[in-house]
């Protein structure tokens, strides 16, 4: 490890620790050169797939989009932020399960409705609004109908 300080690349670690996820290694290294201290963290890099999307284009997978395409669906919603992580933890855990380089944007967008389905079906209504790009009243219809038909119990979101 390369020191901040001087750019020495003798450094020595003192002291490592567990972070309390035990997601991370903080190391309290110093410098065999100058003598200055600095921490540094090491974590387990994931490698997610790339996302094919509808024209073929592929492109990196963003969390960002993600969480926005949550935020923006359940936008003045009564879901709990904990629900919210943990639907999108499944999300990325489906993603990187899959041990496939790469995942069409249809599939992620199915796991998307999905969750939105368990969590609230108004969120669900209007992330699929834009995600089957509504022409008319009649989409909205046709999905409200499917909602409302389906058990209430049921987690598994219409295809």
């Amino acid at each position: 490890m390369r020191c901040p300080f001087c750019g020495a690349e003798d450094t020595s670690v003192i002291d490592s620790r567990i972070s309390e996820e035990g997601a991370r290694i903080r190391r309290r290294r110093r410098c065999v050169e100058c003598g200055k201290r600095f921490t540094t963290y090491e974590t387990v890099e994931l490698r997610f797939p790339q996302i094919i999307k509808q024209d073929g284009n592929r492109v990196e997978f963003n969390r960002e989009k993600l969480y926005t395409s949550f935020a923006r669906a359940l936008h003045k919603r009564p879901v709990p932020v904990g629900q919210v992580d943990a639907a999108i933890e499944r999300i990325l855990q489906k993603l990187l399960g899959s041990g496939t380089q790469e995942i069409s944007s249809r599939m992620l967008g199915e796991w998307v409705m999905q969750e939105l389905y368990s969590l609230d079906k108004v969120a669900y209504i209007r992330f699929a609004s834009v995600y089957r790009s509504f022409e008319d009243v009649g989409d909205f219809q046709e999905v409200i109908r499917e909602v409302q038909s389906s058990p209430q119990n049921s987690d598994d979101a219409p295809s």
